[in-house]
């Protein structure tokens, strides 16, 4: 997701921003105060898979360095823990963004709370928010450390630390494989094992993390990734107007949506037969056409236009005048407009008004405002009451400083810019470590990353697709809002974790 950057008009700000830079620059060199390392530890009991568990919280603190012994970083992560048994499963986990902290996976499927939004895609209206036990947790079955990267949560650089150690694709993988293996170090747990579970950008650097877990001194082998919401090949999940891949792969996910909202005939016998025969028009017809383009025929040209008519809702007159090129980020904005409204991106099946009932775009989406705001205050009341935490930072649940500071990749002499790929990473993991499995979870109203691009790349690369367990939600890119699609989620990940 990329942050627009406000440029100052007139000599006046100029120079005034040019101070401020400066001033910035100057703080970011300074020398950072290294932490002392603390832990908050807290004894809890819940029913969890059908079982009393007791268990233990514990919001600690890692000190990154570097082989010299100098200090970078300071990694803050939230472990739950049942027993002393050095055996047991642990799962790491969590989000994406770049600049995303773990909130929405600690408290929306996977922590021993969760906050209770709306599982209708209804606003989640005001504070208070309700938050519960929730018993669909896997803390039965495994030990769960919820994993804030630096930049977000509580973790920050420290030190000497700079943007350019962590924010980066090859420097945020490094530096999240060494929060796993010195929390593995300090625990004690090289014999446990040992699950990743990521969201979004999060799968992107779970593959990242591969080559800097399982090379080395201390080699740790991961027994599997969940991959939720997966984003490993960019290719297939940026849709921009130069990228003939991504109107394919995305056009499955655009008619689920219009099939969601009855914007479409059903003539088939279920949304799954439906989609099935998107995916062969997308494969047979639509992707040659858009590699002709201003060679296809008229009459061929027209009926490729007929048929994303059927399949999206969306008038034929305008997807001729858009060349049978659709951006999605203009469906979304299209598909009811008759009704003044958006649909969202994260998950299309949310929609709301939006005041300008003329724009070519949504200027907002619809799903993250109608749920953010709860996920933000449950975690903290989480944090701070149940948890005990007495930490006077800011939490961050989206790093201002990692959107300022990222660049994908930081390499020396003459690159040519491509999409971001860690699916080769991932390859590579399973051929050396050919036990490892992987399960991704993709939510068929899903408009960020899309469910038939999970299915484009993991046939692609060289991934072993035997060892790779592909589940489907009729939800969205968080599809655990959806209550009906949490409890198949958490059936999922408990049925691919016990397996041998």
């Amino acid at each position: 997701m990329s942050k627009l950057k406000l440029l100052s008009i007139g000599l006046g700000l100029s120079l005034i921003g040019s101070w401020a830079f400066a001033q910035d620059s100057k703080d970011a060199d300074a020398q950072k105060p290294v932490p002392e390392v603390f832990s908050t530890v807290t004894e809890h009991q819940g029913t969890f898979g059908g079982k009393r568990v007791r268990y233990q919280a514990d919001v600690h603190n890692i000190i990154l360095k570097r082989q010299d012994g100098s200090a970078y970083a300071e990694a803050v992560m939230t472990s739950y823990m049942v027993g002393n048994d050095k055996s047991r499963p642990v799962t790491f986990v969590f989000n994406g963004g770049p600049g995303s902290a773990s909130t929405w996976l600690h408290m929306g499927v996977f922590g021993p709370k969760r906050v209770a939004v709306p599982s209708n895609a209804a606003d989640a209206g005001l504070p208070p928010y309700p938050i519960e036990d929730n018993p669909l947790s896997i803390l039965d079955i495994t030990d769960l450390v919820f994993i804030d990267p630096i930049g977000t949560g509580f973790s920050r650089l420290v030190g000497d630390g700079k943007a350019e150690d962590v924010y980066g694709m090859a420097e945020d993988g490094r530096s999240v494989a060494q929060m796993v293996r010195e929390w593995v170090r300090q625990k004690q747990r090289w014999n446990s094992p040992k699950y990743i579970a990521g969201e979004s950008f999060g799968t992107t650097r779970a593959a990242a993390m591969m080559p800097f877990l399982q090379e080395g001194s201390e080699v740790i082998r991961v027994n599997g990734l969940i991959l939720i919401s997966q984003a490993l090949d960019y290719t297939g999940s940026t849709p921009t107007g130069d990228n003939m891949v991504a109107f394919a792969t995305y056009l499955p996910s655009l008619a689920a949506t219009a099939w969601y909202h009855g914007q479409i005939d059903k003539t088939a016998d279920s949304m799954e037969a439906f989609l099935q025969e998107v995916r062969d028009f997308t494969a047979n017809e639509y992707l040659p056409a858009l590699f002709l383009g201003s060679s296809l025929g008229e009459d061929r040209f027209n009926a490729v236009a007929e048929k994303l008519a059927a399949y999206t809702g969306i008038d034929i007159d305008y997807i001729k005048r858009a060349n049978l090129r659709v951006l999605t980020g203009r469906f979304v904005k299209e598909l009811l407009r008759d009704s003044g409204e958006i649909v969202g991106r994260l998950d299309a099946r949310y929609r709301m008004k939006d005041l300008d009932a003329t724009g070519a775009s949504a200027r907002f989406d619809a799903a993250n405002s109608a749920i953010s705001a709860a996920y933000t205050a449950a975690h903290r009341d989480h944090l701070y009451g149940t948890l005990g935490v007495t930490l006077e930072r800011p939490y961050y649940s989206s790093g201002p400083e990692v959107g300022d500071g990222w660049v994908y990749y930081r390499q020396n002499g003459y690159w040519e810019p491509s999409y971001v790929n860690t699916a080769p990473d991932l390859a590579d993991a399973m051929v050396k470590n050919p036990s490892m499995r992987v399960m991704v979870a993709s939510g068929y109203y899903d408009l960020i990353t899309p469910f038939f691009d999970a299915e484009y790349t993991f046939a692609r690369h060289g991934i072993d697709k035997n060892r790779v367990t592909m589940t489907y939600y009729e939800a969205g890119h968080m599809m655990y809002v959806h209550e009906p699609d949490l409890e198949k989620l958490v059936r999922d990940v408990r049925t691919f974790m016990v397996a041998k």
